[in-house]
């Protein structure tokens, strides 16, 4: 009897995504560079289109029939973003232009107006830069001061570390969820209980953990998490910042201007209700309803079983990198079903450079990212000048993987018939 091997997750998508079918220098491309950026479906790229062909209008205050369109679908958009991390209220939700202004518009909002001199905003090595400029920016203008968590030698999340920071001065934990360079995934919900025993608020950045698992905002328990929508198969120019409510209703306005006002006097204004007193201007009103496709699109997936598909696809890369001795990759390994870290993996190879690596790469149509990952800091904090870095989504196979593992290891060849 012939065994029909059960159709993949990425087997049922793939033809959902045209850029994936394209060569690159001559050959098929493998695209492995998601952690920077997912690629869009066709179903979210019409949801755009269809907006600027159909009902292209402003929304919220238009009286006639295609700014009814246009807002029922931005709001729409943001009941479907509410549910998609279970946030208790529609109001919870602001949308911004990435996750980096959703930072800032917290670090300058509730920042500036709650931190004084000697208080302390606790983060970590690991972050972004998102993730630390704007608090870096914030200390300097209100005298607080930052700490930051180290790592395990497991190069993970040091609870232990964490727990010796807090005291009564720390008013603000920002924390990643999922490190874009190790991988590692952060506890984050026992880092928002045991902070909140302390006093301080906490902000998760959510970036790399949104597209790949549930997430489940009251389950964290965090005071804000924020996103962005080009990670997660929108547009870019699309991010989300969800805060509770109550700390967002006490929150003096980021930005000044048209909607998020309800009256304007010459000498005075008073502002929207939530969420709209945090989004000012026009905003990106397609890019919104876009993102609003994209759940609906990962929805129709299920975000259960794209994590699960994502962890046996981690599991085989590390299989397979793990047969290169001059391969040593950062961050905890997974166990054998993959589970315990992202689906991603950022290595260094001898003395070959990273940019060396992933440019020869482009050769075969592989695309991986090499550099800092706009962690510059951990990668001191590691010793070392970049890393390569791949990463997967729920549209990528073994196959592809056996192609970069294979392009890799002639690459190293290449350079160790030169080096000696």
């Amino acid at each position: 009897m012939t065994c029909i091997q059960e159709k993949t997750i990425a087997d049922k998508v793939r033809a959902d995504f045209p850029l994936l079918h394209q060569e690159v220098n001559d050959k098929p491309l493998v695209y492995l560079d998601n952690a920077a950026t997912s690629q869009k479906p066709q179903f979210v790229i019409n949801a755009l289109r269809h907006y600027y062909q159909e009902y292209n209008s402003n929304v919220h205050r238009g009286a006639h029939t295609l700014s009814g369109k246009a807002t029922d679908a931005y709001e729409g958009a943001r009941d479907k973003v509410a549910k998609f991390v279970n946030a208790a209220s529609r109001q919870e939700i602001v949308f911004t232009r990435n996750a980096t202004e959703a930072i800032n518009l917290v670090a300058y909002s509730w920042g500036m107006d709650n931190l004084q001199p000697g208080d302390e905003i606790i983060t970590t090595v690991m972050e972004h830069h998102s993730n630390i400029v704007p608090w870096q920016l914030i200390a300097q203008k209100t005298g607080a001061v930052l700490k930051f968590v180290e790592l395990t030698a497991e190069q993970t999340f040091d609870f232990a570390h964490f727990k010796t920071l807090l005291s009564p001065k720390t008013k603000l934990v920002s924390v990643v969820h999922v490190s874009n360079t190790l991988g590692c995934i952060n506890p984050v919900a026992e880092i928002c209980a045991l902070a909140h025993q302390h006093g301080a608020k906490v902000l998760i950045d959510a970036c790399q953990s949104v597209p790949h698992m549930p997430i489940d905002v009251q389950q964290i328990g965090c005071d804000w998490l924020v996103a962005s929508g080009h990670k997660m198969c929108a547009p870019t120019g699309i991010g989300f910042l969800y805060g509770k409510q109550e700390i967002l209703e006490s929150m003096p306005p980021f930005l000044g201007g048209g909607e998020m006002i309800a009256e304007v006097f010459l000498d005075h204004s008073t502002y929207g209700e939530l969420p709209h007193k945090f989004e000012a201007g026009t905003p990106a009103i397609g890019e919104a309803i876009a993102l609003g496709a994209a759940v609906d699109y990962l929805n129709s997936i299920g975000m259960e079983q794209i994590h699960a598909y994502e962890a046996e696809l981690t599991a085989y890369l590390f299989q397979q990198l793990d047969k290169i001795p001059q391969i040593k990759i950062y961050g905890p390994h997974p166990n054998f079903k993959g589970e315990g870290r992202a689906a991603l993996a950022a290595f260094t190879a001898g003395e070959v450079h990273a940019n060396d690596l992933a440019t020869l790469l482009d050769q075969e149509g592989v695309a991986i990212r090499s550099g800092h990952h706009c962690t510059q800091p951990l990668h001191r904090y590691l010793g070392i000048p970049a890393t390569a870095r791949v990463s997967l989504s729920f549209y990528n196979t073994r196959e592809e993987i056996d192609i970069f593992i294979k392009s890799l290891q002639d690459t190293l060849d290449f350079f160790h018939s030169i080096l000696g």
